[in-house]
């Protein structure tokens, strides 16, 4: 019996098992590898064709629609561009917050569009007081309000996330464990997520952004809003010198 040493010295490669290598381009172009010796033939597969992608493409359209809230769901631009999703969900509102995707049915239902860009640096809160009463009138008219972006993912699971801050007085993380559950694939960017966890929940006031100490400036609380600024200011001044006090 050889020692593994007798066995390293004596190792040759012609004794390895002859084996191809397969190999598919970013072209989509297939090849097959194989040794021959001390070198590699390459041949071209001619079965496929000539132009074709290297990964397989899914075309399909994503039509998941997510229920938040009895008259809220929350979709992607493919469930708003599918009237038959539209009319299983019995939509009667969409609130459209993508940039550059055209509403489908114009005559059919009641539009709201918002183009909102899907970057960190964009002032998501900016849009939630226009789009928390569009939601509002949906939910007036008994009517179903879905919300939408690209993907569905980001930009309106942000708008609804704030807006169960705003109406329902949610802490952040309450709100988008709500939204996470209902929708798993739920995932504001980070920007977007900083100015969610920037909102100050007083019931008194409603929901705040409070970005720059003074003034306040969101606040969901239609004529109100300048007595809560008001208001708002001397609160938040007290929070933060309430630990100061001995």
């Amino acid at each position: 019996m050889q020692s593994l040493a007798q066995e390293i010295e004596t190792f040759s490669k012609t004794n390895l098992r002859k084996q191809c290598t397969h190999v598919t381009t970013l072209s989509g172009r297939g090849i097959t590898e194989t040794w021959k010796g001390s070198t590699i033939h390459v041949v071209e597969d001619k079965t496929q064709p000539e132009k074709a992608c290297g990964y397989v493409q899914d075309n399909s359209w994503d039509l998941q629609v997510r229920v938040i809230k009895p008259y809220l769901i929350l979709g992607s631009q493919y469930a708003a561009h599918d009237f038959g999703t539209l009319k299983k969900y019995k939509a009667s509102h969409i609130l459209n917050v993508a940039y550059g995707v055209e509403n489908a049915f114009p005559d059919l239902f009641i539009y709201k569009t918002l183009s909102i860009l899907a970057v960190s640096d964009t002032d998501i809160t900016s849009y939630f007081q226009e789009c928390s009463k569009f939601i509002d009138q949906a939910n007036k008219e008994n009517g179903v309000v879905l919300v939408h972006c690209n993907s569905g993912v980001s930009r309106s699971a942000s708008v609804v996330i704030g807006y169960l801050m705003s109406r329902e007085g949610k802490p952040f993380d309450d709100a988008f464990a709500l939204v996470k559950s209902a929708w798993p694939a739920t995932c504001p960017n980070p920007g977007f997520v900083e100015q969610l966890k920037e909102i100050i929940l007083i019931k008194i006031l409603g929901c705040v952004r409070n970005s720059t100490l003074f003034p306040i400036q969101y606040c969901a609380l239609g004529p109100w809003s300048n007595v809560m600024h008001y208001i708002g200011n001397w609160v938040t001044l007290w929070i933060l010198i309430w630990p100061l006090i001995p």
